[in-house]
């Protein structure tokens, strides 16, 4: 039986469980243009997505895909997970945050305790990579302030909302996280 995700905290967020009271906060934001420019996600976002998305995190089992919201001042800016594969050596993190909190190093904040609690508590973890469409050049940036190292771009990697899109990719090892 796996574990529930735990709760992280920062000097400023609350990283936590999904909960059902969520889904009107993230319809706040998931639902501007902005938010869903780099993402693959139904556009335009509805609130029936969003109670999609919920029960989907949910459900998630933390022993292979851990999941969190991303709470500023008890609201909820947006969410951050990490999925493991090869019996747990290798995670991938992604994010996603409201608009109004862009450039405010929460995305940043967020990521770090992600990165830093995954290494810390799996101990067969040897690597973390993370990757982003080639144009969201502000989330290149907080891959490199967590200290993921630029690997490589895949091009035309995938497809959102019928556009090829070119991923950039940046990842960590171990020994350089604990450096």
């Amino acid at each position: 039986m796996s574990s529930p995700t735990e709760q992280l905290t920062t000097a400023r967020l609350v990283l936590r469980p999904y909960r059902d009271g969520d889904v009107d906060h993230i319809v706040a934001y998931a639902t501007l243009e902005p938010w869903s420019r780099y993402l693959p996600v139904p556009v335009p976002y509805t609130r029936d997505h969003a109670v999609e998305f919920v029960a989907e995190m949910m459900a998630l089992d933390p022993v292979v895909h851990e999941a969190w919201a991303i709470t500023l001042d008890d609201t909820v800016v947006g969410g951050i997970n990490i999925r493991f594969f090869c019996d747990g050596m290798i995670g991938e993190l992604g994010w996603s945050l409201a608009p109004w909190v862009w450039g405010q190093g929460c995305a940043t904040e967020a990521a770090r305790a992600v990165l830093d609690t995954a290494f810390t508590g799996r101990q067969q973890l040897v690597r973390v990579r993370a990757m982003a469409d080639v144009r969201n050049v502000p989330s290149q940036r907080v891959m490199e302030k967590i200290g993921l190292v630029r690997e490589g771009t895949l091009r035309q990697n995938r497809t959102t909302r019928g556009e090829l899109i070119d991923e950039v990719w940046y990842g960590i090892l171990r020994e350089e996280w604990l450096a």
